[in-house]
């Protein structure tokens, strides 16, 4: 045994315990001429450990102490390619009534084809590629054939859109029931939060409201249904408002009563003599069918339905009405003080941008 050696083996003796001093009491014995037999005697050792420790010993006690480490059968390339393989088969091909993969059943095919490998080690594999539980959202896809036509329209009116001009964001939020609504709130550690099953509605309310893009402004009123008549109504209450703008471009989506004849008729009707009357004219420009993830006023509503709607307990219509009324009051002279275009996430509450954009998703689909 070298002097370095014979150092770190009375060092180790003094101050370990554990399997290094064993190590240590093993190439100790053998320099002093004990047999491997005498040595696992005495010190209840193996003596195929003993031979171990004394060819390793040849290095230093270090290279003594060292642990091969243990091949992972997760790296094992062949256990990692059954695994993966299998999970690309259906459960179905393998006589299980499901349409999806369980780790436990994942480990039962995985015997069958002579694999018995654990649940971790499966787990550990697929980690280790990738594999993530998930759950599948929902795409909102426009199914109209001239969707990329008029997606261009649109995008050509705002692109050009003059100083006397408006440009308006129009829809409907609701009807939704008033009663007791959940929500996600901070809630005290012994307190429960909870929303009874069965409620009495107090009433069913319909907000009708657009969205002027360039100065961020809501004009809203309370509906009794969805109908062309509404939007009458909407449309009159944006000539008079904005009677000093040259022009009004109103984008609805694909509903019936957004594109009746009655309502074209008033188009018409009205701009035959608007210049006359010092009125604007007004031109509809329609979002493509099954796209109402590009109305952008859907952002405001989802802001508007997180902030006084979700977690709300209204006495009555009144209460719900000033509720909402306020909302839009603050939120306009917000923009008023600070002009801005809709393009920003507006109070920080509204879940995408007021912009619109083909890959914007306005419509939340949970914001009811």
């Amino acid at each position: 045994m070298s002097d370095e050696c014979w150092r770190s083996v009375t060092s180790c003796l003094k101050t370990e315990g554990g399997r290094r001093r064993r190590i240590a009491l093993v190439l100790l014995a053998a320099d002093q001429g004990f047999s491997v037999n005498q040595v696992s005697q005495h010190l209840g050792i193996a003596r195929n450990s003993i031979r171990k420790y004394l060819k390793q010993g040849a290095g230093g006690f270090a290279a003594a102490c060292s642990r091969k480490p243990k091949a992972k059968m997760s790296d094992d390339e062949a256990v990692r390619h059954a695994v993966i393989a299998t999970l690309h088969e259906p459960p179905s091909a393998h006589g299980l009534n499901r349409t999806s993969w369980k780790l436990g059943d994942l480990r039962a095919v995985l015997a069958c084809k002579g694999r018995p490998i654990g649940i971790d080690l499966i787990r550990t594999i697929l980690r280790e590629r990738g594999f993530r539980w998930r759950k599948a959202r929902e795409v909102l896809t426009s199914t109209d054939p001239e969707y990329r036509s008029k997606l261009s329209e649109i995008q050509q009116v705002l692109a050009g859109l003059s100083p006397d001009e408006r440009f308006f964001s129009i829809d409907e939020f609701g009807p939704f029931a008033l009663k007791i609504r959940g929500g996600r709130k901070l809630v005290a550690p012994d307190a429960e939060y909870t929303v009874p099953q069965w409620q009495k509605s107090r009433g069913a309310m319909i907000v009708t409201a657009a969205l002027e893009l360039s100065t961020n402004q809501v004009t809203h009123f309370y509906s009794e249904a969805k109908n062309t008549e509404e939007m009458l109504r909407m449309a009159a209450m944006l000539i008079e408002q904005y009677r000093a703008a040259r022009h009004l471009y109103l984008s609805w989506d694909a509903a019936s009563w957004h594109q009746s004849k009655r309502l074209l008729a008033f188009r018409h009707e009205h701009n035959e003599g608007a210049h006359l009357r010092g009125l604007p004219a007004i031109e509809f420009v329609p979002l493509p069918a099954s796209a109402q993830f590009l109305n952008v006023i859907e952002s405001v509503f989802s802001g508007m339905a997180r902030s006084i709607i979700h977690n709300s307990d209204y006495a009555d219509m009144g209460e719900a009405h000033a509720a909402i009324d306020r909302y839009f009051s603050e939120r306009n002279a917000s923009f008023l003080a600070n002009p801005a275009r809709a393009g920003k996430k507006i109070w920080g509450r509204e879940r995408s941008l007021s912009v619109f954009d083909s890959a914007n998703s306005c419509k939340d689909p949970a914001y009811r």
